[in-house]
């Protein structure tokens, strides 16, 4: 498997809707970070979907290398 693009080193904050599902982009080729724009296409990448539990500020990871995807474990300091 290929290794995703990072377009940033840093999370994405992202201030989430309770029960709404986000599609967060894998591959970081998606023009609209964090979320999938459909760039994937014809990689070995596919957006993580997921959906909120409540109406709170969540941080959907940058660099594309968590182990807690979508959202940021702080693996962009390593």
């Amino acid at each position: 498997m290929s290794e995703p693009m990072r377009p940033q080193n840093s999370p994405y904050p992202v201030e989430v809707e309770a029960g709404k599902t986000y599609f967060w982009c894998a591959c970081g080729q998606s023009k609209r970070q964090p979320f999938c724009d459909g760039s994937h296409q014809g990689t070995d990448f596919s957006p993580v979907a997921y959906k909120a539990p409540a109406g709170r500020k969540v941080f959907f990871c940058g660099c594309k290398v968590t182990g807690k995807a979508p959202l940021c474990d702080g693996s962009h300091n390593r």
